[in-house]
């Protein structure tokens, strides 16, 4: 059996490791009618937790882009926060959206592995 040296095995090992989805804090301030996304490939079948608090309702959702079409796996409405695990159906770039209503809002939260 042929061996690997030490340092390409420390280099895969590294590599190994970054392709990990990092969990990714949510903080900011939203003007009345603004928005804020945050967005992060997924494959199929890939899942992300995610949680969320606001000072003032909002607009939430998941959603992804076909050209120009938008699809909205998750989508609610006149939300103070909100939680769950998303599993992707297809291989996409999705977006988690928060939309400031008739006032300002101060958002929390994570997206999770």
């Amino acid at each position: 059996m042929k061996r690997l040296p030490l340092y390409i095995a420390v280099l895969c090992a590294c590599a190994v490791q970054a392709a990990e989805p990092q969990p990714l804090a949510v903080a900011t301030t939203l003007e009345p009618g603004k928005i804020h996304e945050e967005c992060a490939r997924l494959e199929a079948g890939e899942k992300r937790t995610w949680h969320w608090k606001a000072n003032a309702p909002v607009d939430f959702n998941i959603h992804y882009h076909v050209g120009p079409e938008v699809f909205y796996p998750v989508k609610r409405d006149s939300m103070r926060g909100d939680g769950g695990t998303f599993t992707a159906k297809t291989g996409q770039d999705y977006c988690w959206m928060w939309s400031a209503r008739d006032k300002a809002a101060t958002i929390e939260g994570r997206i999770g592995k």
